[in-house]
């Protein structure tokens, strides 16, 4: 798994089980490998290059997963492996115009590492009129059932819940894309533990501008991309002519109110991901809740994105369905996927 806040390639070697109609996973070993600067470079910019450098950008990335991939292989003595599910790396997500594309799903990802490989599993969801994410919700329903609703802090964060027996889920709003890059500006790589908006103040004319954005009063499904944050989100902070401390702080307090609006208020929520580390943000969402905020073990934290696609793996191998309509919007359920022999 690779996401848009540009860590690494997250890597994990997950077993999944099935009784009593209940599935359940253990996380045997995982790992992230950081992206050197020239990578994060190549893809913080990839949705601005033509579809030709994005098809010569596909077949370099499939050759760097199967790199790192073997290298986990190495490294991490593991009993046979049925397959690798990928999700490689979004570079454009345009579902408006029925365009998605994660590269490293190449075919030749399964020659190169030897392994039967399912892959590229948003494709066929906008193809049906879907947004083609997010594809985690199936996940949190089997996976983690017992809470009323599931965050994920990423490069954006999203929430999934069941409501009248379908599980709903969207993008919440951005948390990582935005607060790593301002993060740079002042020599770190992130905002460790939210400590760099504790010390400063939010604007209030910056937060009522960024409150006011139409997506947030828009229904769901719908999702973000980077597209959206260069269209409408940078600008205004960039026109804001404040610091990156207060910047920082401004979007904190914007991002905790917004993760706020939509949790239940009496419900256990489970954090994952790496803004999950950042307890200052957590301390402005409880601040403003009653709801109980729950974090899970350590590989669950960071891993759970990349356990989930082993499980849609799972799913598009058993012919199930991994992709719920409820969710993305598409015209139907379906089991979505590539599968590719070496």
């Amino acid at each position: 798994m690779s996401g848009t806040s540009l860590d690494g390639v997250d890597l994990a070697h997950c077993q999944f089980s099935f009784d009593t109609n209940k599935w359940t996973f253990e996380i045997k070993a995982a790992i992230t490998y950081p992206y050197s600067s020239v990578w994060e470079n190549k893809l913080q910019t990839a949705h601005q290059q033509s579809m030709e450098s994005l098809n010569l950008l596909d077949e370099e990335y499939t050759i760097l997963l199967a790199d790192y991939i073997g290298r986990f292989l190495r490294e991490h003595p593991l009993p046979p492996i049925d397959f690798i599910a990928s999700h490689g790396h979004t570079v454009l997500h345009q579902p408006e115009r029925q365009l998605t594309y994660q590269i490293g799903n190449l075919p030749k990802l399964a020659k190169l590492t030897g392994h039967k490989v399912i892959c590229d599993f948003r494709v066929e969801d906008v193809a049906l009129g879907g947004q083609g994410a997010p594809l985690v919700p199936l996940g949190d329903r089997l996976l983690f059932g017992d809470y009323e609703a599931c965050i994920n802090l990423g490069g954006f964060a999203n929430i999934s819940f069941e409501r009248d027996d379908k599980r709903i889920a969207y993008d919440i709003c951005p948390v990582n894309k935005v607060l790593n890059p301002y993060a740079n500006t002042l020599g770190v790589e992130f905002d460790d533990g939210g400590q760099i908006a504790k010390a400063s103040s939010p604007n209030e004319e910056l937060l009522l501008k960024l409150d006011s954005l139409k997506y947030y009063s828009e229904t769901a499904p719908k999702s973000l991309g980077i597209e959206w944050l260069e269209a409408y989100f940078f600008p205004l902070l960039e026109l804001s002519g404040l610091s990156s401390e207060e910047i920082m702080a401004t979007c904190t307090h914007h991002f905790a109110k917004q993760i706020e609006n939509s949790i239940h208020k009496s419900s256990r929520v489970l954090f994952t991901g790496g803004g999950a580390l950042n307890s200052y943000l957590l301390e402005l969402i409880a601040s403003q809740t009653q709801a109980q905020l729950i974090l899970p073990e350590a590989k669950v934290i960071h891993y759970k994105e990349a356990l989930i696609f082993g499980l849609l793996g799972v799913l598009r191998e058993r012919e199930e369905t991994n992709v719920l309509a409820s969710v993305t919007g598409a015209s139907q359920d379906h089991s979505a996927g590539f599968i590719y022999l070496p």
